[in-house]
């Protein structure tokens, strides 16, 4: 069975067992904000992939590169920006070439008004 990346299904357990750590060091993260796992009507810990995903990288910052868990929080929300500013420069570029490619302005963007022998755009 597959599941989506970001469906929570794994177990703490299973999730120490994967990562080769232990599972206390899952609460630290969670106490620390550095993941937050879903929580089923138990109040059980249930990871998605992409938590797992975070995991890994949280793993990667202190253990092969020394960061310690305040650095490791300030890269990850440093991540999250440059992730979701990549995000708008994509749909910006997109939107761009939407209108590069129709030769005009979007009705909510201008309004389009005859005066004599010239088309004048006011932008609002």
């Amino acid at each position: 069975m597959i599941h989506q990346y970001d469906e929570p299904v794994y177990l703490i357990s299973i999730v120490s067992k994967i990562l080769e750590i232990h599972p206390q060091t899952l609460r630290q993260y969670e106490r620390e904000n550095l993941v937050c796992p879903s929580r089923s009507n138990g109040r059980i810990r249930l990871y998605s992939q992409r938590d797992i995903d975070r995991i890994k990288l949280i793993l990667r910052l202190t253990r092969e590169l020394g960061v310690n868990l305040a650095g490791v929080d300030i890269i990850l929300r440093l991540k999250e920006n440059v992730d979701g500013m990549e995000t708008e420069i994509a749909e910006l570029r997109h939107q761009v070439s939407r209108a590069q490619n129709s030769h005009s302005v979007s009705p909510d963007k201008a309004l389009v008004t005859k005066k004599s022998l010239y088309e004048m755009i006011i932008f609002e």
